[in-house]
């Protein structure tokens, strides 16, 4: 299955900039937060994350999960909401 978006959470947020610097299997990447990255790529779950995965030092924690409808955000970094917008996600039922 193809994801077009994935919220990843690095437990390291110093780290970030390791995925941030990569052109990896992705089409962009945002950081909304300290160590959360929303990720928009054409490959599966499991690619995006062993790429990212690969990237990190070891034992640094991560998390990525596919999203399936437009998140609701708020306090988030600037022009998240709207990176958001653009997207191929359906919107939020509430």
């Amino acid at each position: 299955m193809d994801v077009a978006v994935c919220l990843a959470w690095i437990g390291d947020p110093g780290a970030v900039d390791l995925v941030m610097g990569s052109p990896g299997p992705w089409r962009e990447v945002l950081e909304t937060a300290p160590g959360l990255l929303l990720i928009e790529s054409d490959e599966s779950l499991s690619r995006v994350y062993h790429e990212v995965k690969w990237l990190l030092p070891d034992g640094c924690a991560l998390l990525v999960a596919p999203l399936a409808e437009r998140p609701k955000a708020r306090g988030v970094a600037a022009g998240t909401v709207s990176w958001l917008r653009r997207l191929p996600l359906p919107r939020s039922g509430t």
